[in-house]
């Protein structure tokens, strides 16, 4: 095998990740190993582009969004039109996560706030229920 060429294995350890998610990777292309007889070797190209759908997953990004982002790096052609694309996506991103955070925090509080008053209802019930016994 070739000293470039990368097993599945070592992939999965090193990325924290699931043979299984690697072949998912692969069904929908944004993985191209090689084969070396009945075993999938990865070049260290797809080790890149798994560095990068594992980061944009981590961002938020689809994965038609993030397969857009790893094709504009690998056409050389227009950089700044790339880069501006790639930008606008991550403005995007950042204000959407922005937004769910948001709205995460104020569930956050509602949920607070009822607990705060189920814990207060059921002291009443209690001091209720201890002052009914005498």
């Amino acid at each position: 095998m070739n000293k470039h060429m990368i097993p599945i294995r070592q992939l999965t350890d090193e990325f924290g990740i699931t043979t299984r998610t690697l072949r998912f990777y692969e069904d929908q292309g944004l993985l191209t190993p090689e084969r070396n007889g009945r075993n999938r070797v990865f070049s260290e190209g797809d080790r890149t582009r798994l560095k990068l759908i594992l980061r944009g997953k981590r961002m938020g990004f689809t994965l038609a969004k993030i397969r857009i982002i790893i094709d504009m790096y690998e056409d050389k052609s227009g950089e700044l039109q790339q880069l501006n694309h790639l930008q606008k996506n991550i403005i995007e991103q950042r204000q959407s996560l922005m937004q769910k955070l948001a709205d995460i925090t104020q569930s956050l509080d509602e949920l607070g706030k009822v607990e705060k008053g189920c814990v207060d209802r059921m002291r009443e019930l209690q001091v209720t229920n201890t002052g009914d016994a005498t």
